[in-house]
């Protein structure tokens, strides 16, 4: 099993495997049919409360990381994980964010739980 982030951005490549936007917006300028996206389980994308309050810089990455996990714990976001983990099982999943640093994103959160 290999799960990846990549930017959205970035083409697609042949050993991305199933492709998952993990953002719950579209990317901003990017064409739907350019993204070659397979999924978008927007359940798995933290709740906008949380997005905002990230992104306001009013908390550490750790303790996003935490709040995050605990929204995915609800059933829809677990069924979605589910789902990822499956796609994960039949070969490779690249996860896209068009975050401009995925390290420090809740892209890496769901790499570390579906790695798990």
């Amino acid at each position: 099993m290999s799960v990846r982030v990549r930017r959205v951005y970035e083409p697609a490549e042949p050993e991305d495997g199933a492709r998952v936007l993990v953002d719950r917006l579209w990317p901003r300028g990017l064409a739907k049919d350019a993204a070659r996206v397979d999924e978008w389980p927007k359940a798995l994308t933290p709740s906008t409360e949380l997005r905002r309050w990230y992104h306001a810089g009013e908390g550490p990455y750790e303790e996003f990381a935490e709040r995050y996990e605990a929204e995915l714990a609800s059933d829809e976001a677990s069924a979605a994980l589910d789902g990822v983990r499956e796609l994960a099982r039949a070969g490779d999943v690249t996860l896209l964010t068009a975050s401009k640093t995925p390290e420090q994103s809740h892209a890496t959160v769901l790499v570390r739980l579906l790695e798990s």
